[in-house]
C-alpha cells in the first residue's frame, strides 16, 4: 500500500460565502462538496502561489484554487493538499487559475449588480412600477381631436336677400333646405323673358320639368304656352315662369307646408327682382301660398287679388286652374280662358 493510500480521510475544507458564488458560476460546486468517500483514489494537487513580481501582491495567496486530477478514468473532481505534497509541474498552471478566479471574485464583491438596461445614476428616477414591468411598455392613449360643430346653416330669407338673379339661381341648384334635394335631378328655377310683364306662377316641377331642368314642359307645358298665345303673350318675350317649390317631390305629390315654407323664400326675391306687372297663379297651392290663405280656388278665381312687394308697390295677382288639371278636366278650360281674359284686362 503507497503512502497515498494509507494517507487518513479528511474533510472537504470549508468554504466562505464568495468562494460558494464563483464555484457556482464555474460549476464547481457540487464536486468539491463531496465527500472523500466518493473520490478514495484521488490524487490531490495544491494550487501553488503565482510568483510576484514588482511588489504586486499574490492573490492566490488569499484564495487557494484548487486543480482537478484525473480519478481513475472517472470525471475529475476538486482536491486540496498541503502546498508542500503538491507537484511543482503543476504549480505554474494553478497559479493562474487562481489567480483569475480570485480577480472575478474581488471584482464580484466590490462592484454590485445593477438593472440590466438602465444607466448609472438614472435608476432612482425610474418608478419601480416601470422596473417591475413585463411585456412591451402601453401604447399611449390616442389623441381624440375635438372638431368645432359645423355653424347652422343661414335661414334661406336670410341668404337671398341680397342676391340678385344670378345668385338667386346658384343658391337655389346648392340648395338643401327641405329633404326634396335629396330625390332630383334638377332644381328648376325659372325660365322666361326680362323684363318681364307677366310672372307666371305654378306649384312644382313635374317628371319632365324635373328630367330637363325647365319649368312647364311636356304636355302641360304646350297647353300652357297655346294659352298665352290666346291672349298675345309668350315666355320668349313676355312672361317669366317659376313655380312656388324648385324641387319635384316624389311621385308628384303635392308640397308639404315645410317644402312650401322652406322654399317660398325664392319665390318672393325672383318677385323682388322681376318686379312683373301682374301675376298669373296656377294650382291651389301656388294660390294658397302666395296669397297667405286657405281658401280654395274656386273662391279665389274669377277675381283680381294684390300682392304687396318691396317699396309698397301692389302687384294684380289672378288665380287659374293648373294646366295639368285641365288635362284632366277639359270641362273647366273655359273659366281657364275668363281668368286670361280677366289678367290681360287693363287692371
Amino acid at each position: 500500500m503507497s503512502p497515498m493510500d494509507a494517507a487518513p480521510r479528511q474533510a472537504p475544507p470549508r468554504i466562505n460565502p464568495l468562494q460558494r458564488i464563483w464555484l457556482r458560476e464555474l460549476g464547481m460546486e457540487r464536486l468539491w462538496l463531496r465527500t472523500p468517500a466518493a473520490a478514495p483514489h484521488a490524487k490531490m494537487a495544491v494550487a501553488a502561489p503565482a510568483p510576484v513580481s514588482d511588489g504586486a501582491p499574490n492573490a492566490a495567496a488569499h484564495s487557494p484554487i484548487v486543480a482537478p486530477a484525473q480519478v481513475d478514468g472517472r470525471r475529475p473532481g476538486p482536491a486540496i493538499a498541503p502546498a508542500s505534497e503538491a507537484s511543482p509541474a503543476a504549480a505554474p498552471d494553478a497559479a493562474v487559475a487562481s489567480t483569475d478566479v480570485s480577480t472575478a471574485a474581488d471584482t464580484a464583491a466590490v462592484a454590485p449588480a445593477k438593472p440590466a438596461g438602465l444607466a448609472t445614476g438614472r435608476a432612482s428616477a425610474i418608478p419601480a412600477s416601470i422596473l417591475n414591468r413585463t411585456g412591451p411598455p402601453p401604447r399611449p392613449a390616442p389623441k381624440v381631436e375635438v372638431q368645432d360643430e359645423a355653424p347652422p346653416p343661414i335661414p334661406v330669407a336670410e341668404a337671398v336677400k341680397d342676391a340678385n338673379l344670378e345668385q338667386l339661381a346658384a343658391q337655389v341648384v346648392a340648395c338643401e333646405a327641405c329633404g326634396l334635394c335629396k330625390g332630383r335631378r334638377h332644381a328648376v328655377v325659372g325660365q322666361g323673358a326680362q323684363p318681364t310683364r307677366w310672372l307666371v306662377v305654378g306649384e312644382a316641377p313635374g317628371e319632365q320639368e324635373d328630367r330637363q331642368g325647365q319649368p312647364f314642359v311636356g304636355r302641360s307645358g304646350q297647353l300652357l304656352d297655346a294659352m298665352l298665345a290666346a291672349v298675345g303673350m309668350s315666355r320668349e318675350q313676355d312672361v317669366f315662369i317659376t313655380n312656388v317649390i324648385k324641387c319635384r317631390p316624389p311621385g308628384n305629390r303635392n308640397p308639404k307646408p315645410e317644402e312650401i315654407a322652406a322654399c317660398s323664400p325664392y319665390l318672393m326675391r325672383q318677385i323682388a327682382l322681376l318686379k312683373p306687372e301682374r301675376i298669373l297663379v296656377l294650382g291651389r297651392f301656388a294660390a294658397q301660398t302666395l296669397l297667405g290663405t286657405d281658401a280654395t280656388i274656386g273662391n279665389l278665381r274669377g277675381r283680381v287679388h294684390h300682392l304687396k312687394a318691396d317699396e309698397g308697390v301692389q302687384i294684380p295677382v289672378v288665380v287659374s286652374y293648373h294646366p295639368a288639371y285641365l288635362l284632366r278636366s277639359p270641362s273647366e278650360k273655359a273659366r281657364a280662358w275668363q281668368d286670361l281674359k280677366l289678367a290681360a284686362r287693363e287692371l
